[in-house]
């Protein structure tokens, strides 16, 4: 049972659903999400760690950097089966079509768009 709370918990916040869905198009930057959402570094990772220990989220470094994917392979059923809901909801949600295209505008200009583009690790 305690799994599936976990997983139920971390989905409990709007905040961590728009992380979902806005890494359901690709693998961002730490300073992408605090960027697309306006949030406080330290309110990010909280985020971030939650959504990690529900294996919801995998993240690997890239300098002082994390980059964040939806978790490929869930070790949780719980995980799993929301992760392949989720992946269906919200798509014509106005407030997440802003904030992609924010993201997709972003990426060029920011320092992490940049890198990527480049291959080279970003340091902040």
């Amino acid at each position: 049972m305690d799994e599936l709370v976990r997983v139920m918990k971390a989905l409990s916040d709007p905040g961590r659903i728009t992380i979902l869905k806005l890494l359901g198009a690709r693998e961002l930057c730490a300073c992408e999400i605090i960027s697309a959402l306006g949030l406080a570094q330290p309110t990010i990772s909280r985020h971030m760690r939650v959504l990690a220990d529900a294996g919801l989220v995998t993240g690997r470094k890239v300098g002082s950097w994390v980059h964040y994917r939806v978790a490929e392979a869930p070790q949780s059923p719980y995980a799993q089966v929301m992760l392949a809901q989720l992946a269906g909801w919200l798509d014509d949600d106005p407030g997440l079509a802003a904030l992609r295209r924010g993201l997709a505008e972003s990426a060029t200009a920011s320092a992490c768009g940049a890198a990527r583009r480049s291959g080279k690790e970003l340091r902040p």
